[in-house]
């Protein structure tokens, strides 16, 4: 792991295509910009270690909905009924 110490309004660049800066310093909070293509992916770390942990469990077959699926799932409409039926 690189380690470098960066001031506020100071980055780095990685790749000649993308820049982290540090945007201000308050405490233990850092505030950082990331400006990079539309077509490198950025997240948070701890997003994409839920991402992984899910992916994980799905190929384990122990899925479960997330709970945003769960909300999703109660908001769908059944499904329109084909043929006629009215009578």
């Amino acid at each position: 792991m690189l380690i470098l110490t960066r001031k506020a309004e100071q980055g780095i660049v990685i790749h000649n295509n993308i820049i982290v800066r540090v945007l201000s310093v308050d405490g233990d909070r850092v505030k950082i910009g990331i400006d990079a293509p539309r077509s490198i992916g950025v997240l948070r770390e701890e997003l994409c270690d839920a991402v992984r942990d899910e992916n994980r469990a799905a190929i384990q077959g122990q899925a479960v909905p997330s709970a945003s699926l769960a909300h999703l799932q109660e908001h769908l409409r059944p499904a329109a009924k084909t043929g006629t039926d009215d009578a």
